[in-house]
């Protein structure tokens, strides 16, 4: 089995190098695939709006690792595991193994509500989540069978005839792995009304559409048709922060932004992504990224990270 293994390992690494040309995240012919590849160790925040929750998806480090952020925890993958994602959230995220000869090649599979739906039975769409929501990032163990099944799909960019009929039967099939994966209730809890998540993504949304502005925790807690000490709870569940966290992170990830590719001083972004004193603001931003602003940006451009 190990061969086995270390062969599909292989030959994706071998399909995703081909099909990506350059350094970034790059399309490919089959939708709902999307490769991405560095040459240089990097360091990057999941950043640029919209932050989108609609899309969830899987991540597969082909070849090297990566570590994400989530909140306060860190998540460490590489080609033995993937990264089941449920809904878009704040991050930051480092390529730790990369070089023009052996570059960080990593897949990224979308799956859309409705596809998740269609694999449910009307048992599993009863489940009640009233208890513990389930984390909306986590790594699992990538077997034999889900990554035969993903060599398989990103085969097909080499045959573009086959994709229309055979990518929506591949896709299904690695979607129903992951959903009775060690993770699948994470998908799940998108798609099922009586799960607390699905309110969560409303107060998410709220925040993230105005993460310049102060909010109330009452009024986000109403949005999410929940009591102030049930919201909290969930929130944290699923996202690993606190509201005001959740915020926080939003606010620095957006100014980095700015900072890497407008010409715009530190101060004038602190006001723009709602920081009302520049000096808490280079606090907050040294404490996240390590590093005061200034020092990040030629840190950064120096190596050429945009």
């Amino acid at each position: 089995m190990f061969d086995q293994v270390n062969h599909l390992h292989k030959e994706l690494a071998g399909l995703v190098d081909r099909h990506s040309d350059r350094d970034g995240t790059q399309s490919t012919a089959i939708p709902s695939i999307s490769f991405s590849r560095h040459s240089a160790p990097h360091h990057f925040t999941g950043t640029g709006a919209p932050y989108r929750i609609n899309k969830p998806s899987i991540y597969i480090v082909v070849q090297g690792l990566k570590d994400v952020i989530f909140g306060e925890e860190r998540f460490s993958y590489g080609p033995s595991n993937y990264l089941v994602a449920s809904m878009d959230l704040p991050i930051i995220a480092e390529v730790l193994e990369a070089s023009a000869e052996v570059p960080n090649l990593t897949c990224r599979i979308e799956f859309t509500h409705s596809q998740i739906l269609e694999l449910l039975s009307d048992e599993e769409l009863k489940v009640s989540f009233v208890g513990k929501s389930k984390r909306g990032m986590n790594v699992a163990k990538l077997d034999l069978s889900m990554l035969d099944a993903v060599v398989r799909l990103v085969r097909l960019l080499d045959k573009p005839a086959d994709i229309p009929v055979l990518a929506p039967l591949f896709t299904k099939e690695i979607l129903y792995k992951v959903l009775h994966g060690e993770h699948g209730d994470s998908l799940r809890q998108i798609v099922t009304d009586e799960s607390p998540t699905i309110h969560i993504q409303n107060a998410i949304q709220q925040i993230v559409d105005n993460f310049q502005e102060p909010f109330r925790i009452e009024d986000l807690a109403d949005i999410a048709n929940m009591s102030v000490s049930s919201f909290h709870r969930h929130f944290k569940e699923i996202t690993a922060m606190s509201p005001i966290q959740f915020q926080k992170q939003l606010r620095l990830q957006e100014s980095r932004r700015q900072l890497i590719t407008q010409s715009v001083d530190v101060a004038e972004v602190a006001f723009r992504v709602g920081y009302e004193s520049p000096t808490q603001f280079i606090r907050e931003y040294s404490r996240m990224f390590g590093v005061t602003p200034k020092k990040d940006m030629k840190r950064l451009k120096r190596l050429d990270i945009q």
